[in-house]
């Protein structure tokens, strides 16, 4: 039954609606946690530390974190993989281009496909820099996520590279909130009114609260 529904287009555009809102979930709690940088360098890193006693004495020091970047990476690879999917099928559909562009199909809608591209990639160059510290300028510095957040956002490319990915961030909540309530049947025409709203202010508050880290390093205000 279960592969049964995954080849279906409706399964996996069940699945892509899930598994985005699992990640939407994240992002609101993560950007709740970013907005702590505001209150000093002692109060972001210690929210950095209790990342990893989450669920202590229970769970062991980081696995509440490895849980969480587990379901995380689930929820990444389905999505992608079924938009993935559902792009081909769409294109083997229909090879050819249409004549006249929908109307009524938002800016959004149309450059969902490359704003998922350029999240995808944005992932892999955050945690690399961020998490990892592969890529960061300015030395890493393994618990100290302050002085780490703020050497990335002192450099041009970090910031341009981070606000490009959190605006591509907010079109893609835009539509795929409002797209995913309707793949799992909670809207309807009385209702879509109040869904777009929903979406359009939730992509609005993501993107400005994630985007107000580099703009507090660059004016100072994080330093």
């Amino acid at each position: 039954m279960a592969r049964t529904v995954w080849d279906s287009s409706v399964g996996k555009k069940t699945v892509m609606a899930v598994s985005g809102l699992i990640m939407v979930l994240y992002l609101v709690a993560h950007m709740i946690g970013n907005l702590k940088i505001y209150f000093g360098a002692g109060e972001f890193n210690h929210y950095g530390h209790w990342l990893r006693t989450v669920g202590e004495p229970f769970m062991h020091y980081e696995w509440t974190l490895w849980l969480i970047r587990v379901v995380l990476v689930v929820a990444v690879v389905a999505h992608a993989v079924s938009a993935y999917q559902l792009s081909r099928r769409d294109i083997k559909a229909r090879p050819s281009k249409y004549v006249h562009k929908k109307p009524r199909s938002s800016y959004a809608t149309r450059t969902m496909r490359w704003g998922g591209i350029i999240l995808g990639l944005f992932i892999v160059w955050h945690i690399l820099d961020l998490t990892t510290g592969t890529v960061h300028s300015g030395g890493f510095q393994e618990g100290h996520p302050y002085q780490n957040v703020v050497d990335t956002f002192s450099t041009w490319y970090g910031n341009v590279i981070y606000i490009v990915a959190m605006l591509a961030l907010g079109l893609h909540i835009r539509h795929g909130f409002w797209s995913a309530a309707q793949t799992l049947g909670v809207g309807s025409r009385t209702r879509d009114r109040a869904f777009k709203t929903v979406a359009n202010v939730l992509a609005l508050v993501l993107t400005a609260g994630f985007i107000s880290v580099p703009v507090g390093v660059m004016t100072g205000v994080v330093s």
